[in-house]
């Protein structure tokens, strides 16, 4: 299957040509990274399990696995910039040896082949989950710590791949890290899909927590802003970029089942009509983890009931945007409103 790149952006004249990897490029992210890349006048390689070239156009498509190193160093070899976008997400307890053979394993194989090959800059797509320990974060910036907790898999994983790139970085390779929350747009193959899943089966009439938890959210098109500008900022004598991570976010936080309920409002879906209060719901995903387990479910299935979303939806969890806006000169594009907007107009279109 060929990856197809959201037809919003186009091509653009190219003087001194770029050489840009990127890791995960079927994903929702990575489609959009390979096409903003070769509007920006890139010549790109896009890699993916299953990748296939269209054989047309200035973007090369290569079907590898990072779990291999070969493949990796093969991979890297003569580009300059890396943008590491791939990842396994799953939150629940199972399957946690390819998530941290992918996530962990596949970017410190990365990293060695930067340092192999000579090549210059590495931008990784990390989490703001990085620094989340199952409380409250408000307003929370680049200053907060690693989570010391574990609690997922896939959370442990990206904290430890973040920590080496962020490590790595030096004069010979620069690197930083973007931090998004919830990413969502048109083209989303997985948060907003799961949603709508439930929504339509009729199991989504209820929200959980009493409280009214603020979350942040990030639409495409302002993540993919903030992934360029990172690269821009690993450049030339003052490199601001290298050695730092950024959240990078809509910077509009609001309540997680508020966002859902405009969503559902604006497909004209069931509303949610009351909430479920948080323990109830933590046990019932607690036993639902134990069934997947014994059931052996694959890896990367996800349907809102681990542990870990569970908490993730019950806790103000929003970051400042400061540091970005300063040194990366971001500012979000397009508003939470629009997104929203822009990201059902499409569903609509497209039939959900």
């Amino acid at each position: 299957m060929s990856i197809t790149t959201p037809a919003k952006f186009g091509k653009a004249p190219r003087s001194m040509t770029t050489k840009s990897l990127v890791t995960g490029a079927k994903g929702f992210v990575g489609r959009y990274l390979v096409a903003a890349l070769a509007a920006r006048g890139d010549e790109v390689t896009a890699t993916d399990l299953g990748a296939e070239a269209p054989g047309e156009g200035e973007t090369h498509y290569v079907d590898a696995d990072l779990r291999d190193d070969d493949a990796v160093a093969d991979l890297v070899k003569g580009h300059d910039v890396i943008f590491h976008n791939a990842s396994v997400v799953h939150t629940r307890r199972t399957s946690e040896d390819i998530v941290w053979d992918v996530n962990e394993g596949g970017t410190r194989r990365v990293i060695a082949a930067c340092r192999k090959h000579g090549t210059r800059r590495l931008v990784y797509v990390s989490s703001a989950s990085s620094v989340y320990e199952g409380e409250d974060i408000e307003n929370g910036d680049e200053s907060l710590r690693y989570s010391t907790i574990s609690q997922a898999a896939y959370a442990d994983s990206k904290i430890a791949a973040e920590k080496l790139v962020l490590k790595e970085s030096d004069d010979e390779l620069r690197t930083c890290a973007i931090r998004p929350h919830i990413i969502f747009g048109p083209g989303d193959t997985r948060f907003l899909p799961a949603i709508l899943d439930r929504a339509k089966a009729g199991k989504l009439r209820f929200g959980v927590g009493r409280e009214h938890k603020l979350s942040d959210f990030t639409y495409i098109d302002n993540l993919i802003d903030g992934l360029l500008r990172a690269d821009e900022h690993l450049k030339g004598d003052d490199p601001v970029a290298a050695g730092k991570a950024y959240f990078v976010t809509n910077g509009e936080p609001m309540q997680f089942f508020g966002f859902v309920g405009k969503v559902l409002e604006r497909l004209d879906l069931p509303p949610i009509i009351t909430n479920m209060p948080y323990g109830l719901v933590y046990a019932i995903a607690t036993v639902s983890e134990k069934i997947d387990e014994l059931r052996g479910r694959p890896v990367g299935f996800e349907n809102g009931m681990s542990r870990f979303a569970v908490r993730y939806m019950c806790t103000h969890h929003y970051f400042s945007i400061e540091r970005a806006r300063k040194e990366l000169g971001y500012t979000p594009k397009v508003a939470l409103d629009e997104g929203i907007r822009q990201t059902t107009d499409h569903l609509k279109k497209v039939g959900f």
